[in-house]
């Protein structure tokens, strides 16, 4: 699995995580605090930040329906139709936001439900398409993402497995394989015991693509495991203020949080390095004073014939290292070694 191009950064293997600031609604419906935030994103460290485009009536035809969360510290009941629909971003709003990421070096993207809402993306010029996890199974949809030809995002949260075999063998067949599948757990937030971040690495073996994750958890510790078990996109949800009114402000990472995020992550892919087997390069100068070499284990006369008797193994690693011992028992010395001294080769005829 390559690395691929997503803007002007590389993601996958051999590329520094990739790390997304989820706006989705946050912005609350108001350009100015949208712009704020995709400003502090910048500023946090972010690589990208993520908006939604839907049409409310897109997913939303019963409007009695009610969801209900916890908003500066108390519970709210509101109508579905009405909480989306004053979060609508139009075109119009998705171009300026596009222009005032690209500004700040923080690449945009979105997700789309709908054929208008990818052909705006697409026109746009976002380089990259996310599918939600409640869109996993609207199969039309992910087909016409993979007819893009862009690198794609597929959230599986929620899903079984036969869901997920359907959506990327969907993708699939459009002759797309620029696809990144995400671990996540559609629960807000999550908790520890349901993270699971262990499917991560099944994800890329069993649909052998790249795989990442979108936390839902408080904190920072899930993200900085996904990236050891091979996570190359990150995506968390990002707030101003905790304190704003809204339903995912609660759970989402502020601009302290979010740096503290991007901190420990690049910590992290320092400290996994590379899989190649052998030493580093401060391992190489280690070598030479911890390892072990034949030395005489007494004091030892010209002409001497060595015996495994006559060998002891003690640093420095100068000498041969004792696994090549039996290269100088039954060789004889060619000039007196002293108790401790480091037996060469050159030492024997």
């Amino acid at each position: 699995m390559a690395a691929m191009q997503v803007g002007t950064r590389k993601v996958g293997p051999g590329a520094p995580c990739f790390l997304v600031a989820e706006i989705g609604i946050n912005h609350n419906g108001d350009m100015d605090l949208a712009r704020k935030m995709i400003d502090a994103a910048a500023r946090a460290g972010a690589d990208a930040v993520k908006f939604q485009n839907y049409r409310t009536e897109d997913f939303i035809s019963d409007r009695s329906l009610t969801h209900e969360y916890v908003s500066q510290g108390r519970t709210v009941v509101e109508s579905q139709y009405d909480l989306f629909k004053r979060c609508e971003l139009r075109r119009t709003a998705l171009l300026e936001l596009k222009k005032f990421s690209d500004d700040r070096g923080a690449i945009f993207h979105s997700t789309p439900t709908s054929e208008e809402g990818i052909r705006d993306l697409v026109e746009i010029g976002a380089p990259i398409l996310k599918n939600g996890s409640d869109y996993l199974t609207h199969l039309p949809l992910i087909r016409l993402m993979g007819k893009t030809g862009l690198p794609t995002v597929l959230s599986t949260g929620m899903a079984t497995t036969e869901e997920i075999d359907d959506a990327v063998r969907a993708f699939r067949e459009t002759g797309n394989d620029r696809l990144i599948l995400l671990h996540c757990t559609s629960s807000y937030p999550t908790q520890p015991a349901d993270a699971n971040l262990l499917r991560i690495p099944v994800l890329t073996e069993t649909y052998r693509c790249l795989a990442g994750f979108s936390d839902h958890t408080e904190g920072v510790e899930a993200a900085v495991g996904a990236v050891a078990l091979g996570a190359c996109l990150i995506e968390k949800h990002f707030t101003l203020d905790k304190n704003l009114p809204g339903p995912d402000h609660r759970f989402s990472a502020d601009p302290a949080e979010f740096e503290a995020l991007v901190k420990a992550v690049r910590r992290m892919e320092q400290f996994l390095g590379d899989s190649r087997l052998g030493p580093t390069k401060g391992e190489t100068q280690g070598r030479l004073a911890y390892r072990l070499s034949c030395v005489a284990a007494r004091p030892l006369p010209d002409g001497h014939v060595v015996t495994e008797h006559d060998l002891a193994f003690c640093r420095p690693g100068t000498g041969l290292p004792p696994d090549q011992a039996p290269s100088l028992i039954g060789r004889r010395l060619k000039h007196n070694v002293a108790q401790g001294e480091v037996i060469r080769l050159g030492d024997v005829r």
